[in-house]
């Protein structure tokens, strides 16, 4: 089985600017990502896709491959990171290169280790499934949540106004780390195409804790990362 790790880093992050190659505890943010795939031993080629010269030379530094820069098409606002992969894919087949298995690691997941990245291998390995997808509880129960509506309060779900929060089924969210993938089934789902094309799949989940997942979207988001981090270093968890 011939397996690829593709990193998704574009150029164009606008809430943090150069958000791909920030200093995160010491070294840039992209850095941790490569150094999970390539420490994992699990890829035949670890990648970066990216739109931007600075973070392709950045990314090689660190032991990525660039054998390609990402089109402009897949670059911009509106590019799905479906997209991204497809083109990846597409571009290793003109050079007659193919992956059976491909792991999609975002670019800004410090969090992620190569013993994580083992972990949920064999995990998607076991399961069968098309797609494997980290994920964590919600912190608080959806059900009993809120909307505005006319400036008051309402709740989404009022059959669960008085429910007590350990009697409501666990929901889970995207951590926004990395993806598994068994390639043939992501590019008949992209044959497809749609707006469900490369996301219609047999997803197998792999359940994190709160304390290893952080969304970073703004410079909040970045001092709470950078805070968790330490601490899970302090444990040796990370």
């Amino acid at each position: 089985m011939v397996k690829v790790a593709i990193i998704t880093a574009r150029g164009g992050s606008k809430r943090i600017p150069k958000k791909n190659i920030k200093d995160f505890c010491g070294q840039p943010v992209i850095s941790y990502s490569i150094a999970a795939a390539i420490e994992s031993q699990l890829f035949d080629e670890v990648m970066v896709s990216t739109d931007s010269e600075e973070i392709a030379q950045m990314a090689k530094k660190y032991g990525a491959a660039v054998p390609f820069l990402r089109s402009a098409a897949a670059s911009d606002d509106h590019a799905t990171t479906a997209d991204v992969l497809q083109e990846v894919l597409t571009s290793y087949e003109t050079v007659g290169r193919q992956f059976d298995l491909m792991c999609c690691l975002y670019p800004t997941a410090p969090f992620v280790t190569a013993e994580k990245l083992r972990a949920a291998h064999d995990a998607f390995l076991k399961s069968g499934a098309d797609m494997l997808e980290p994920v964590v509880a919600f912190s608080f129960p959806p059900q009993r949540s809120f909307s505005l509506r006319n400036g008051f309060l309402t709740y989404n779900w009022p059959e669960h106004m008085r429910t007590r929060s350990q009697d409501l089924e666990p929901w889970y969210h995207d951590a926004g780390q990395f993806y598994f993938y068994q390639v043939s089934a992501f590019q008949r789902s992209m044959r497809k195409g749609g707006a469900r094309g490369g996301y219609d799949l047999r997803c197998a989940p792999f359940l994190l804790d709160e304390m290893e997942v952080q969304d970073i979207d703004n410079p909040l988001d970045w001092l709470l990362a950078e805070a968790k981090y330490r601490l899970l270093k302090e444990r040796g968890r990370v």
